[in-house]
């Protein structure tokens, strides 16, 4: 019989910082007072609703935009959380695909993205009488290219998360100690996230990407994305399950699977799944510029 090692326990100065985290987060709550929360379903926001709900009750309300660009599984399993913790919450429709400055998908897309969300919530807010509204950004999200900040912060939307302190692991972490499901689901993003830079982003896009995504859940892989290129789709699994993908069985059930949806090159990055690619095809400039 194989033993499986125990993990480590933390060490005690590992969870008097957590603690500490946990602390602020709750002060950052009393201090905020009736909150909308900007909420995904991604680990972060539904954390970040979770907490919100412990420590506001009914005085928080969770706000999940429905647009073409969220996976219909995603809201899907976003609404069921909320139902599962007895989260409030309004889904409301976005229109970030009326957006000409949305729909060029340059590297400023995010913002408009944001900019879209929040004006719309802003007005819930007014409407309701909420106080303010609050979204899931973390620390480790300060490293990356993300102009959604640059949006959340002309709309003084707070940043609870990342006002603790609070990393990606601390987040995963104090979910799976709370008992969340989410804890260790995989990161996601919205689906025009997967559209080359410079390639407008339609619904035709959009449905492609997300009728190949399904296919590869269906197909038994946790954490993955498909990359629309115009004619070729590229493919990242996560390295965990690659060698799986190299199947030239399955290989040849993903060229079956691309090649019905329209691409006539399928191909599979041999890097495996990782975050934000697409940000590595921008000059340096454009990850520098900045909307005024």
């Amino acid at each position: 019989m194989t033993l499986i090692p125990m993990p480590a326990a933390p060490m005690p100065a590992v969870i008097a910082e957590v603690e500490q985290k946990k602390n602020q987060l709750q002060q950052s709550f009393a201090q905020l007072g009736r909150t909308l929360v900007a909420y995904s379903g991604g680990v972060d926001s539904a954390y970040l609703a979770w907490a919100a709900h412990q420590a506001l009750g009914n005085k928080m309300l969770a706000v999940i935009a429905d647009s073409p660009s969220l996976a219909r599984n995603q809201l899907k399993d976003a609404v069921a959380f909320a139902e599962e913790q007895a989260i409030p919450l309004r889904v409301i429709a976005t229109g970030e695909l009326d957006r000409p400055e949305y729909i060029r998908n340059d590297s400023q897309r995010c913002f408009f993205c944001k900019d879209e969300l929040f004006t719309l919530m802003e007005k819930v807010r007014q409407d309701l009488g909420f106080d303010c509204i609050a979204y899931g950004v973390n620390s480790n999200d300060q490293g990356d290219f993300r102009p959604g900040q640059k949006a959340a912060l002309n709309h003084h939307v707070a940043a609870p998360l990342l006002e603790a302190k609070l990393t990606k692991e601390d987040i995963r972490t104090m979910a799976r100690e709370a008992g969340l499901r989410i804890w260790d689901k995989p990161a996601s993003a919205c689906l025009s996230s997967r559209i080359e830079y410079g390639r407008p982003v339609t619904r035709e896009a959009l449905a492609i990407v997300e009728r190949g995504e399904d296919a590869i859940r269906d197909l038994g892989f946790r954490q993955f994305r498909v990359r629309h290129h115009g004619e070729i789709v590229r493919i990242e699994i996560s390295r965990e399950e690659l060698s799986r993908a190299l199947d030239p069985e399955m290989a040849a059930e993903f060229a079956r699977i691309f090649k019905a949806l329209g691409f006539k090159f399928v191909t599979l990055d041999l890097e495996g799944f990782r975050s934000g690619s697409m940000n590595t095809l921008l000059p340096a400039g454009n990850l520098l510029r900045r909307i005024g």
